[in-house]
């Protein structure tokens, strides 16, 4: 199957919107692939110090969160600042890879479906990004969103090859 951005429009998603979605989308089914077979010990597994497979997981979760959350012009809450303080953290006991992915598949379809609700009209919205109010504007904010996932998603897959021995 060809990747997201050549499978034609995503329904329900603006045209300058589409590459955001894609990105999602292609990044959703990038995580099922990475975490495959992977175990509860290799999900935290920090190879020579880097990030764990779970921080990424748990990381681009939150930050979709957080950067929704800007976009829609809002602050974050309590809630969101701890959160973010706990991400490197496996919990104790420790989430397995079935909890994580599944609160990154949720963050992804939240942000899909504010993609999909957001007009036009509000793309180039000014959005304050941040305790030092940070410029930007919801088409920024949605991009970034999107951006700073697959970068993450990206980091998740080498982390996992290497946690897992896989070579391909």
């Amino acid at each position: 199957m060809p990747e997201a951005w050549l499978r034609g429009p995503i329904e329900g998603v603006d045209a300058y919107l589409q590459p955001a979605a894609h990105a999602l989308v292609q990044a959703r089914e990038d995580i099922d692939v990475a975490t495959s077979g992977i175990a509860r010990e290799q999900l935290w597994t920090r190879p020579n110090g880097a990030a764990s497979l779970g921080y990424h997981l748990r990381h681009l979760a939150g930050s979709l969160d957080r950067l929704l959350t800007y976009a829609r012009g809002s602050q974050l809450d309590d809630r969101q600042q701890a959160a973010l303080k706990i991400e490197i953290e496996p919990g104790d006991p420790p989430d397995d890879v079935t909890k994580i992915v599944a609160q990154a598949r949720s963050a992804i379809d939240a942000a899909l479906a504010q993609i999909r609700a957001t007009r036009r009209e509000e793309l180039l919205e000014p959005r304050a990004v941040g305790r030092k109010a940070l410029p930007s504007n919801v088409i920024g904010l949605l991009f970034h969103a999107a951006e700073h996932t697959t970068r993450h998603v990206g980091q998740a897959i080498t982390t996992a090859k290497i946690v897992s021995g896989r070579n391909a």
